[in-house]
């Protein structure tokens, strides 16, 4: 069921580090940022990212943050151990640093696995380009097919979701949107593929959240849902509804429609704004909670299907306002 399960971004509890541990030489270690978050009431489980939070020994961490109460839904690739993946991981221009990035991928699968989970999200942020004539459009694109087909097809078991994005750290992602991500999911062809929707991400790539929903889940699965707001121009990683309120309750009332139970997963940035990150996940779970509540007491009666059947937006808006605010209120 929608709801039971959050989880939160690691790296989020470094915030503040000097004030929650007075004695801290430097930066907070992990188990230090997972012992901080399971601090969180509703907190249910992290994501942690490859190879950074990792180590020598995964079943180690995924010990040690199960000790702490918590579950490990899933780890995050990272491109960042070799320079040269600036220019590219899968898409890079030298068959031996392509190689290296998949192979570098099938390690943090392989550490999924042993740590107990069943979830690689892969964030391709560094595959793109920055300047026309730069590259081969048609080249580019063949060779991220190849790795993701690669990397897919070395545990079918693990599920690898590809989390899209307009641009960052290249000025233009080859794989910017929900629409060109299904394009190169269907080429693959892989049964274990499927998106993870961020909403920032969404919203800067000009998209409706809910619509981008919808059609991943009519032409392939969505495996992650990441909430965070923001102005749509960057990944500003705000606190959930924050600035798109009835964005962010459309997009949780079509995913639940569509049948995802996985985890809620809070992708914002507390430390960039020096936010207690404790308070401000809790306050993401609460508001995401009394979202649910009205979506469920509006799919009770046959209001909004009445208005949506019409394409009568006042009424259909009036119906989410006012099941937002009785759930507030209940709440």
């Amino acid at each position: 069921m929608l709801g039971q399960h959050f989880a939160t971004r690691i790296n989020s509890f470094a915030s503040g580090a000097h004030a929650y541990w007075p004695d801290l030489g430097g930066k907070p270690t992990v188990a230090q940022m997972v012992a901080r978050a399971a601090t969180v009431d509703g907190l249910t489980e992290l994501d942690l990212n490859y190879p950074d939070h990792i180590g020598a020994a995964p079943a180690e961490i995924a010990t040690m943050v199960n000790g702490e109460g918590l579950a490990l839904s899933g780890l995050a690739m990272r491109y960042y151990t070799n320079p040269a993946f600036k220019r590219g991981a899968f898409t890079n221009p030298d068959p031996a640093v392509r190689r290296e990035a998949i192979e570098l991928t099938k390690r943090g699968i392989d550490a999924t696995r042993e740590m107990g989970a069943s979830m690689m999200t892969l964030w391709l942020g560094q595959d793109g380009w920055d300047y026309n004539f730069q590259c081969d459009y048609p080249a580019l694109w063949a060779h991220e097919i190849e790795g993701i087909a690669a990397v897919a097809e070395h545990d079918p078991d693990c599920r690898i979701s590809i989390e899209y994005k307009p641009d960052e750290p290249r000025a233009r992602s080859i794989l910017p949107d929900a629409a060109t991500t299904l394009i190169a999911i269907d080429e693959v062809g892989a049964p274990n593929l499927g998106v993870t929707i961020d909403v920032a991400h969404a919203l800067y790539a000009g998209e409706t959240p809910a619509f981008a929903a919808a059609m991943v889940q009519r032409r392939s699965q969505l495996f992650g849902l990441h909430l965070n707001d923001g102005y749509g121009k960057r990944d500003d990683g705000m606190m959930v509804a924050s600035v798109h309120e009835q964005a962010t309750m459309e997009l949780l009332r079509e995913v639940r429609r569509g049948g995802f139970d996985g985890a809620i997963y809070f992708d914002t940035f507390p430390d960039a704004s020096g936010l207690d990150p404790v308070s401000e996940c809790a306050a993401n779970i609460r508001t995401v909670r009394r979202m649910l509540a009205a979506i469920e007491a509006m799919d009770g009666d046959n209001a909004l299907a009445d208005a949506q059947g019409r394409h009568d937006p006042v009424a259909a808006q009036e119906v989410a306002r006012l099941a937002l605010a009785r759930a507030t209120a209940e709440s």
